[in-house]
């Protein structure tokens, strides 16, 4: 018998899956969402999803290397950033432009504060909010989708969000042609069906639980509704999908807490809300992201679990 006492500290219990395998189920689950992006958007959105990954990779690799610390571009969450902002940006942004949000995302919303696991923010929809203040041309010029044509031409057009808070609702989509895609926005939140077919992906592979989804997407529906809005083209316009699926489900800027992730879902939604019917931009969601981010800690702290303490009988 080994009588020896051996201390360390937690977890005591491991699983077989790491950082890697998470942020590559969520590079699976993105592949939808970048096949219709070409589909609707032709090559260029290839490009600019190639651009941001590879910057992100080289700041990632850049800082790390500069600060002698541990290189950590093989757990892959440089790369799901990169897709991430990629998808959250309009086919004709300037590449330099994509560039300068993903250096934004990694250097100064992941790396300063830490590294994956430290940053207080989601880094894609810092950068896109930031992107849009600094560029506010270029971050709301729309091309119109040319599906399966990998050479459009660069024409624009409104997006569905845009007509609606111009009144302009008699030239919206269709609900099939917002479902799938084909209408003006960003590359990765015009198809509802590639970013719903990823969501159910990472809720089937165990990455991220029905609670901020749901309650996401569902406080937009109710809220619509007692509004007197089109539910289903608020469903599917902007960037909803994508924010509910892969950007609010971020396991260092939201709360690991199942109340909290509801609380967290239901705040993302009535800002998004807030911000879309009354705010002086059309959609909401990269800012109700960055709002709850900033009071998660707040909201761990109120739905975490208390330890019992009961009286000791003498």
């Amino acid at each position: 018998m080994n009588n020896k006492l051996i201390s360390a500290v937690s977890p005591h219990f491991h699983r077989p899956r790491t950082t890697r395998t998470i942020m590559l189920d969520v590079i699976i689950a993105l592949m939808p969402a970048v096949i219709a992006a070409i589909i609707f958007f032709g090559w260029r959105s290839l490009l600019v999803c190639a651009d941001c990954v590879a910057v992100c990779i080289l700041a990632e690799w850049g800082f790390e290397k500069i600060c002698k610390k541990e290189n950590t571009i093989g757990d892959l969450s440089a790369v799901v950033t990169g897709l991430i902002l990629a998808l959250n940006l309009p086919v004709d942004v300037p590449l330099w432009q994509a560039s300068l949000g993903s250096i934004i995302a990694i250097v100064v919303v992941k790396q300063l504060f830490g590294g994956i696991g430290q940053n207080f923010a989601n880094p894609a929809a810092t950068a896109r909010i930031i992107l849009m203040t600094a560029f506010s041309g270029t971050m709301t010029r729309w091309a119109v989708p040319q599906a399966f044509n990998l050479f459009p031409d660069t024409t624009t057009g409104a997006t569905p969000l845009a007509l609606m808070t111009k009144g302009e609702t008699a030239n919206l989509p269709s609900y099939l042609d917002m479902f799938l895609g084909n209408t003006g926005g960003c590359l990765g939140e015009t198809s509802a069906l590639a970013l719903i077919l990823g969501g159910l992906y990472l809720l089937f592979r165990g990455v991220i639980t029905w609670h901020t989804p749901v309650a996401f997407i569902g406080t937009v529906a109710l809220m619509s509704l007692v509004c007197g809005q089109d539910v289903p083209a608020q469903l599917l316009s902007g960037g909803l999908m994508i924010a509910a699926f892969f950007m609010a489900t971020d396991y260092a800027s939201s709360p690991a807490t199942p109340w909290g992730k509801i609380i967290f879902g239901v705040g993302c939604g009535l800002i998004t809300i807030l911000i879309r019917f009354w705010g002086n931009f059309p959609e909401g969601v990269s800012f109700s992201l960055l709002i709850m981010n900033i009071l998660t800690p707040y909201i761990e702290k109120l739905t975490r679990a208390k330890p019992l303490v009961g009286e000791v009988d003498e």
